[in-house]
């Protein structure tokens, strides 16, 4: 008789809040409980103290792997502050991240070129041992599985635990707005490959996710809905731009921000939090429209 396959406890949402307004509910790291224990993103820098002060509240005191989606600031730049203090933790990220995490300058470089204010609110990356460092196309524990699905960034993994899929922003940005449905962003950064993006979505598709957590917001339940809406929300944009790719991300916003009925939900975020939506929707049509000029209109 074949044993029973072990059920994994409920990952665990860890919010975590830099030192800007508007972000008191935008970004999370999760713990999925062991064994092994697992920490999917921990965050950025300045929310380090706040990570471990949770951790050691739910009683955690080990985690065995840091799973890492992509290593964008709000998601990982705290990571080499994390390893230092968990010795026996091993960091798995995609192979293009593994030099960067090893000897971040570079990346912390790129990151205040693209992200201006907004890379010191988050705050500095420290190096990772490379001893430590396990690149996710030669990471295969039991009840793990990674998977590679660039598009958001060159170097964005999704991780399959048990029977939850951590899509990290494979699947854009979405909230939750109760009565008022969901709220969807693309995810766009420059620079854009919108190919790989739909390429990568195809390859989560198919493995018919029902529960999934998506980057900054939550769990939930229809994993495979949802990045069926995201594929065709980012076909819509690509309709869209398509007429005019020279016209400005600026001039773009509020027409995109009328014609998506997946942005309709802004107003139900507190002004502070519109404000940080605006600017990361500017970021995300920059991307769709450097793209869109990469391949002629």
């Amino acid at each position: 008789m074949t044993a029973p396959r072990a059920v994994r406890p409920d990952p665990i949402r860890i919010p975590l809040v830099p030192p800007q307004p508007g972000f008191e509910d935008f970004i999370s790291a999760w713990l999925v409980p062991g064994p092994p224990a697992c920490l999917v993103d921990p965050g950025p820098a300045t929310t380090v103290e706040a990570l471990f002060a949770a951790l050691f509240g739910l009683g955690v005191r080990r985690i065995d792997y840091c799973l890492l989606t992509h290593i964008h600031l709000d998601h990982a730049g705290g990571i080499g502050q994390v390893a230092r203090r968990l010795p026996e933790a091993q960091v798995v990220c995609h192979p293009k991240a593994v030099a960067h995490l090893a000897d971040p300058a570079r990346l912390w470089e790129g990151s205040r070129k693209v992200l201006g204010a907004l890379a010191d609110v988050y705050g500095p990356v420290e190096a990772v041992p490379a001893e430590r460092l396990i690149p996710a196309d030669r990471f295969a524990p039991e009840g793990i599985a990674p998977l590679l699905t660039p598009g958001h960034a060159p170097h964005h993994v999704s991780f399959a635990v048990g029977e939850v899929l951590f899509a990290g922003e494979a699947c854009g940005v979405v909230f939750d707005l109760g009565a008022r449905g969901l709220y969807m962003r693309p995810a766009t950064p420059p620079v854009f490959a919108l190919d790989r993006a739909l390429e990568s979505l195809e390859r989560l598709i198919a493995l018919r996710p029902g529960r999934m957590v998506v980057g900054h917001s939550g769990l939930y339940e229809d994993g495979a809905g949802l990045l069926r809406r995201h594929r065709e929300q980012l076909l819509a944009w690509e309709r869209l731009v398509a007429q005019d790719p020279g016209r400005p991300a600026a001039a773009w916003a509020e027409e995109i921000l009328g014609r998506d009925p997946l942005l309709s939900g802004l107003a139900a975020f507190s002004p502070a939090a519109q404000e940080r939506e605006r600017y990361f929707l500017g970021n995300s049509l920059a991307g769709f429209l450097g793209w869109a000029a990469s391949r002629g209109g």
